[in-house]
């Protein structure tokens, strides 16, 4: 039996394909292991997102290849596609397969061997709406995400991934829920709905309301969620099927990327900042309890102290749970590549640092906010002591202790104070189970599942 190793950098939906490719090649005999070195073949889902994403990937390359000669190595996906001879010309990279051709790699690579020199699949991919063969089933997570749409038609000015993935395309509806309803008979109780603009979601009439409206009729799905979404796409169906104690979870993440109206014409952003805290705050008042994420870039061409202050006043005006800080990386090929007014790097460390700052203390004060509240979590670690940890509907990190092992487990928890987690220093709240769970262990990794709310 031959031993493969996955490796996912970057996003969700490389996470979502990795799943699917795991499931194709244990269908086709292969047994996963976690560990490249223990490998005969590794494959590095690549991410080309920033200049350090990509660099992080060949490292991660040479570093495989340095300690498992003999393994056959293959790098997939975004920096596989926009860079394939750079990858190729690795001594000991077996295959580069880009975005089109990825997921059809158990039958790329049929039988693991060494290749005197790479093998290379990056053509384009059709616009056409897609299928996915098989279901992403994730012995390893919990949560699994459900990949519903493809590619971006918006071309903002610093995002290369209309390049590495492709014009924008949906899933075909009955596949996507064929899949979602395989993943919840394997034990998964929710799925992520991820994409790279999932609220363009269009096929055979019907759009991202239609998909959760499915979903919320399949058997075993407990909690829906969605993964990053624009601030333009977002359908008022959506936000009323966000009613507490539904399927679809009160939670959105919305990329804002500065709160400055002048950054945000330089970036090709479809909206100004006005426009953007007019929707947060609709949401916030149509879904009562709804917990928000957002991205905000620091440092792109042009960005004064002003603007940069603008950024930060976003992010403090609402009551976040999340907040991603990107420090701003030109890629060549976006518009942003020249772009003049470029932010000295030491000046985008000090304003990154202080939105990292400020982004921390806005998530203490929400989190502070839903102490002494009844939560809905789904537990999806268990460390030693009995402390086990999981995300509330509004994606609010909570930690209880049980004797009982709560992986996979929907619960209401009753919250107490923030806490930040040793090591890590992540933020939660830590909660009480009332009563110790009924039932036997439950864990995804054998479908042994059993829901109490």
């Amino acid at each position: 039996m031959h031993r493969i190793a996955f490796e996912t950098l970057g996003c969700r939906l490389n996470q979502a394909e990795t799943a699917i490719l795991q499931s194709r090649f244990v269908a086709r005999g292969y047994a996963l292991t976690d560990d490249p070195l223990d490998a005969d073949v590794f494959v590095l889902h690549t991410c080309t997102l920033t200049r350090h994403a990509a660099a992080r990937c060949r490292r991660r390359l040479r570093h495989v290849i340095k300690r498992n000669p003999a393994a056959c190595i293959a790098a997939i996906g975004c920096h596989a596609q926009t860079d394939a001879a750079e990858l190729a010309a690795i001594p000991g990279v077996d295959y580069v397969v880009g975005t089109a051709d990825k997921l059809r790699l158990d039958e790329i690579i049929a039988t693991p061997a060494r290749q005197a020199r790479a093998v290379v699949m990056n053509g384009a991919a059709p616009r056409t709406p897609f299928t996915v063969t098989g279901a992403g089933y994730d012995p390893f997570h919990t949560r699994a995400n459900l990949k519903i749409q493809e590619g971006c038609d918006f071309a903002c000015a610093f995002c290369i991934i209309p390049r590495s993935r492709g014009r924008a395309r949906s899933r075909e509806f009955d596949d996507l829920v064929r899949e979602a309803r395989e993943l919840a008979q394997r034990g998964h109780r929710e799925v992520i709905l991820t994409g790279v603009n999932i609220g363009t979601y269009h096929e055979g009439g019907r759009t991202l309301a239609d998909v959760i409206s499915a979903l919320e009729d399949t058997d075993g799905i407990e909690r829906i969620r969605i993964s990053s979404i624009e601030p333009t796409t977002i359908a008022a169906a959506v936000l009323e099927r966000m009613a507490p104690g539904g399927k679809l979870c009160p939670y959105l993440h919305v990329p804002a990327q500065s709160g400055d109206d002048g950054v945000l014409r330089a970036m090709r952003r479809h909206y100004d900042a006005a426009e953007y805290l007019r929707f947060m705050r609709e949401a916030i008042e149509r879904v009562p309890g709804i917990g928000l994420g957002t991205d905000v870039i620091v440092g792109f061409p042009g960005e004064d102290e002003a603007a940069f202050q603008r950024s930060c006043d976003v992010v403090m005006s609402l009551p976040f749970v999340n907040v991603h800080v990107f420090s701003f990386s030109p890629r060549p090929r976006t518009s942003a590549w020249a772009m003049a007014g470029a932010v000295a790097p030491r000046e985008i460390a000090r304003r990154s640092d202080r939105l990292h700052r400020i982004a921390r203390a806005r998530q203490h004060e929400t989190y502070a906010s839903r102490a002494g509240c009844e939560l809905r979590v789904l537990f999806e670690q268990s460390s030693g002591g009995g402390v086990h940890t999981g995300f509330s509907d509004e994606y609010i990190r909570v930690e209880t202790t049980s004797p009982v092992d709560l992986r996979n487990r929907l619960l209401r928890v009753q919250t107490g104070g923030v806490h930040a987690e040793p090591g890590s220093g992540l933020l939660c709240l830590r909660g009480r189970v009332d009563d110790t769970p009924r039932g036997t262990h439950s864990n995804v990794h054998h479908g042994e599942i059993e829901i109490e709310v």
